[in-house]
C-alpha cells in the first residue's frame, strides 16, 4: 500500500502541531485522567473490600441490605454521574473548542 495521493500540506498533520491542539488536549486530559483515576481507586477498593473483608462488605445496613451491596450499586451510580458530568463539561468546554478547530480545517482544506 502507497501514499502516493498525499500531498506535502496535509492541514490534519498542521493542525495536530498547533498550539490550539496542544491546549484541547492538555484540557481533555486535565478533566480526564484525574476522573479516570478516582473512578478506577474506587472500583479497586469495591474490589478489594469484597476479597479482602466479607465481614466488613457482608454487615447489614437494613433488613437484607448489607455494606456490599449498596457499595456495588454505588459503582452503578457513579458510572452515572461520572457520564453526565463528562457530558456536561464536553458541552460547554471541550466541544466548542473542537468545533473551532475543525472549521479552521475546513475552511484550510477547500
Amino acid at each position: 500500500m502507497s501514499n502516493d495521493a498525499r500531498t506535502d500540506h496535509d492541514p490534519f498533520v498542521d493542525l495536530q502541531g498547533s498550539p490550539e491542539f496542544d491546549e484541547l488536549r492538555t484540557r481533555f486530559r486535565r478533566f480526564v485522567f484525574p476522573l479516570t483515576g478516582l473512578f478506577l481507586a474506587w472500583y479497586f477498593l469495591y474490589v478489594l473490600l469484597s476479597t479482602y473483608a466479607p465481614g466488613f462488605m457482608g454487615t447489614k445496613v437494613f433488613g437484607n441490605i448489607n455494606i456490599g451491596l449498596i457499595l456495588g450499586l454505588g459503582q452503578f451510580v457513579s458510572t452515572f454521574v461520572i457520564t453526565i458530568v463528562y457530558v456536561r463539561w464536553a458541552d460547554r468546554e471541550f466541544d466548542p473548542r473542537a468545533a473551532a478547530l475543525a472549521k479552521t480545517i475546513g475552511e484550510d482544506h477547500r
